[in-house]
C-alpha cells in the first residue's frame, strides 16, 4: 500500500491511497466467484457461467462491490500507519471513485483529526493543589431537617367551630360555576384541600382572596368574565359565576420532637437516634458535593493551562446537544404537547450564546481523554454494569428498561458511555493525585 499525506489546516488530512493491483485483481476475482453462485444465466448451470458473461452484465455491481471492501480495510491501515486519531472521515461515494481490475486502485479520505496535546502537570511530584473546603453540617441545618420530617408527619385537623381562615389554614371547598343560573357541565369540584396563602388556582381561578377571613359553612360568588377570544364558545365574552363553597377548616398540628415521634419516622430508636442519621446522611451528601466542587476546579484549571486547536466537527456536535437541551428545557413546564421550532435565526442565536461552552466541553473532554490514554486507564464490562446501576438508580427507571434504551441506540450510544466513563476515572485520578491545602 502507497500512502500520501496532506496537511489541509491544522486540524484536517488528506489521505491519497493507493491499493496495490494484485490486492485489486484478487478481489475481483473473489467477487465474480460469489456472484457466479448467487445469480441464474440461462443456459448454464449455477457457478459455471463464464467470466467473460458475468463481467458484461455485471460489471458495475462487482466494481461497487469491490470498492466497498476495499475502502474501509485499506483506510483503516492507513490511519494506523499515519498515527493519526480521526474525529470525522470523510470518504467519497462510491460513483465518483473509479476502479479498474489489474490496476492499482487510488481514492481519498478527508479525516479532521485529534489535536496532539502536551499534557501538564496533573500528579506527583508536581501534583495539583487545592484550597480547602471546610464546610460541615451545622446543627442548624439538623434541625432544618428534622423539621421536614415533622411537617411530613403533620395532621389535619378541624379548627375549632368559628375559626376564620388565615394564611397558612387549610379550607376544604366546593367550586362549581353557573351560566344563566344554570349549572355548567365541566366546572364542579368538590371536597377540594386548599391551603390558604399557597395562591393556587381552582378552575383557573384565584381564591385566596375569597377565602381570607371565612368561616365553615359560607358561600362565595365569584364572578369570572371570559374574553371573546375564549377557546370555550360556551363562555367566551361571558360572566360566569363562581359559587364557592366552604366546607370545612382544618388546621396542620406537628408532632411533638420525641421518641415516639422518631419511631413514627423510621427505624430509630430514639430522637437522638434519628438526629445522628440524618446527620450521618448529611455529612455523606456534604462529602459528595466537595469532592464535586474540588473536581469542577481542578477541571477549569486544566482547561486554562491547556491551548490547542479543536476540531469544529466535535464543537460543531457538542453545540447541537447543548441546543437540543435548551429546547427541551423550554418545553419542561408548557401546558400544551409541543412548542414550535425555533426560527433560523432564533436557532443561530441560541448556537452562538452557547458556543463558548461548547468550546470548553470539548476542550476538556479531549484533556481527559488524553490523560486516560497515558495513564492507560480502560473502561471493563464491570465499570459499565455499575454505571448503568447508577444511572437507573438516578433516573428512578427500572434496568433492564435503562438498557433497552441504551441497546436502541446502537453502538454509538454504548461507545458514548464508555467515553464518558473513561473520562470521569481521568478525572478521578486527578483528583485523587491533588493536594489539599489548608
Amino acid at each position: 500500500m502507497k500512502m500520501e499525506v496532506t496537511e489541509l489546516g491544522p486540524m484536517k488530512r488528506a489521505l491519497k491511497i493507493e491499493v496495490p493491483a494484485a490486492e485489486v485483481t484478487q478481489q475481483f476475482s473473489r467477487a465474480y466467484v460469489e456472484l457466479n453462485r448467487q445469480v441464474h444465466v440461462p443456459g448454464f448451470r449455477p457457478g459455471k457461467a463464464p467470466l467473460a458473461i458475468l463481467e458484461k452484465r455485471y460489471a458495475k455491481t462487482v466494481e461497487e462491490d469491490v470498492i466497498r471492501k476495499l475502502v474501509p480495510d485499506f483506510y483503516d491501515r492507513a490511519i494506523k500507519e499515519a498515527g493519526i486519531h480521526p474525529v470525522v472521515v470523510d470518504i467519497p461515494p462510491l460513483d465518483r471513485v473509479k476502479i479498474k481490475k489489474d490496476s492499482p486502485f487510488t481514492f481519498t479520505a478527508t479525516v479532521e483529526i485529534k489535536p496532539t496535546i502536551e499534557l501538564r502537570d496533573y500528579k506527583s511530584p508536581s501534583p495539583m493543589s487545592l484550597q480547602a473546603d471546610k464546610r460541615t453540617v451545622a446543627e442548624e441545618q439538623v434541625d432544618r431537617a428534622l423539621e421536614v420530617f415533622r411537617e411530613q408527619q403533620a395532621r389535619l385537623d378541624a379548627a375549632p367551630a368559628g375559626t376564620a381562615l388565615a394564611d397558612g389554614e387549610y379550607a376544604v371547598v366546593d367550586l362549581e360555576g353557573f351560566l344563566d343560573g344554570v349549572a355548567l357541565e365541566g366546572t364542579k369540584k368538590e371536597g377540594q384541600l386548599h391551603r390558604v396563602g399557597s395562591k393556587a388556582s381552582l378552575l383557573g381561578i384565584e381564591i385566596d382572596a375569597h377565602l381570607l377571613g371565612r368561616q365553615e359553612g359560607e358561600v362565595v360568588d365569584i364572578p369570572q368574565t371570559y374574553p371573546v377570544s375564549h377557546p370555550d364558545h360556551r363562555v367566551a365574552g361571558k360572566v360566569v359565576q363562581f359559587r364557592l363553597d366552604i366546607k370545612g377548616v382544618k388546621r396542620k398540628t406537628l408532632p411533638a420532637l420525641d421518641d415516639e415521634f422518631a419511631k413514627d419516622c423510621g427505624p430509630y430508636a430514639s430522637i437522638q437516634d434519628l438526629r445522628e442519621k440524618l446527620r450521618g446522611e448529611m455529612e455523606k451528601a456534604l462529602k459528595k458535593d466537595i469532592e464535586e466542587s474540588y473536581k469542577d476546579t481542578l477541571l477549569k484549571r486544566l482547561v486554562e493551562t491547556h491551548h490547542f486547536d479543536l476540531p469544529d466537527t466535535l464543537v460543531e456536535r457538542e453545540l447541537t446537544t447543548i441546543v437540543r437541551q435548551q429546547l427541551q428545557a423550554r418545553q419542561r413546564g408548557k401546558v400544551t404537547d409541543s412548542i414550535p421550532e425555533p426560527a433560523a435565526e432564533e436557532l443561530k442565536a441560541i448556537r452562538e450564546e452557547h458556543r463558548e461552552e461548547a468550546n470548553r466541553r470539548v476542550k476538556a473532554g479531549l484533556i481527559l481523554e488524553a490523560i486516560a490514554e497515558k495513564e492507560n486507564l480502560s473502561v471493563s464490562q464491570d465499570d459499565l454494569d455499575h454505571e448503568v446501576t447508577r444511572l437507573a438508580k438516578e433516573l428512578r427507571v427500572p434496568i433492564a428498561d435503562l438498557v433497552k434504551m441504551i441497546q436502541a441506540g446502537g453502538q454509538d450510544s454504548v461507545e458514548e458511555l464508555r467515553a464518558r466513563i473513561l473520562v470521569d476515572k481521568a478525572l478521578d485520578l486527578v483528583y485523587r493525585q491533588a493536594v489539599i491545602q489548608g
